[in-house]
């Protein structure tokens, strides 16, 4: 019998004041998504404890998913969520949903309940319907205050748009996931997103793509936050997997895997979370903020910056 590891993780990215003033939100929610996905995990299994704990942030509104998810171009809601079981590959993942605030149970939905991996915008949103999934109440009060300051910096020129990547630099990314390692020894990997702030309508990032934002199986189970183009790009979390089970300590797969990001696409371009079928567990980003919590026997842990530990 395995000690149960839970990990979330809540975007990471360039370092901003008002990070210190939500601070004690921040932290306490993660908490909170920790202890619900731990219940889960206790009660039944990983992939449980990963769809609980995505669930929770994407509700709590603080994070950049479900309902406290960022705007598009056109001021709409448009989320991305995926969720993997390791010891049979099975997954299951939605983009563009609108009108629905939880997408990763949907995506759960569409791994469980269809022969599909990934069902986007209408497709995603009928299903939604038909299995009774909560509307999303419409852009979330704390979004609604930022936008006209973060549209003011962009059009003002200190923010630059070059090909809708620098954007992504500058304004940073909180995709939400989590992954787990259950007593049967089982793993599972979830994460979810509104995406990044005026994003052009109908854009995918690495969020709902298997390998790149998420990914589990019998070696590793991981997820990812950051730039999603490069994520995609690189397949991030399939490495970490692939090289775990070519024999790296999950500690060097993790680290390679940053380290190779940072030298093809410079830094501030991902986080990881990672835990292993041994009862390890990492962690690793390029960037100065890395929003990340754990959960193992009696030790619940927070931290904010990538210099922080858990």
């Amino acid at each position: 019998m395995m000690e149960p590891i839970l990990l979330v993780q809540g975007g990471a990215g360039r370092y901003r004041k008002s990070l210190e003033k939500r601070r004690e939100t921040i932290e306490r929610e993660l908490r909170k998504a920790l202890e619900r996905g731990m219940e889960a995990l206790l009660r039944g299994n990983a992939l449980d404890a990963v769809v609980e704990a995505v669930t929770y942030m994407e509700e709590c509104g603080e994070f950049n998913a479900g309902k406290g998810a960022v705007v598009n171009a056109a001021g709409e809601v448009e989320l991305d969520a995926g969720v993997m079981w390791g010891p049979t590959l099975d997954v299951g993942a939605v983009g563009g949903l609108k009108g629905y605030w939880n997408a990763v149970r949907l995506a759960r939905i569409v791994m469980e309940e269809t022969d599909h991996v990934l069902l986007t915008s209408e497709g995603a949103a009928k299903l939604a319907e038909k299995y009774g999934l909560e509307k999303h109440p419409g852009v979330h009060p704390r979004i609604e205050a930022a936008r006209e300051y973060v549209w003011r910096e962009f059009v003002e020129g200190r923010y630059r748009w070059s090909k809708n990547v620098e954007l992504v630099k500058s304004l940073g990314y909180s995709t939400v996931g989590a992954v787990a390692l259950d007593r049967e020894g089982n793993l599972a990997a979830a994460s979810s997103t509104g995406g990044i702030w005026f994003k052009l309508p109908g854009r995918l990032g690495d969020t709902p793509i298997p390998g790149a934002g998420f990914y589990a199986d019998r070696s590793a189970a991981s997820s990812a936050t950051g730039q999603g183009e490069y994520i995609a790009r690189y397949l991030l979390t399939a490495r970490v997997s692939w090289k775990v089970g070519a024999g790296l300590s999950l500690r060097e797969a993790v680290r390679e895997v940053v380290e190779e990001m940072t030298k093809m696409f410079g830094d501030d371009t991902a986080g990881v979370i990672a835990v292993d079928n041994k009862g390890n567990y990492e962690y690793a980003a390029n960037t100065q903020v890395f929003i990340r919590g754990l959960h193992k026997g009696d030790k619940v842990r927070t931290a904010l910056l990538s210099s922080e530990g858990l």
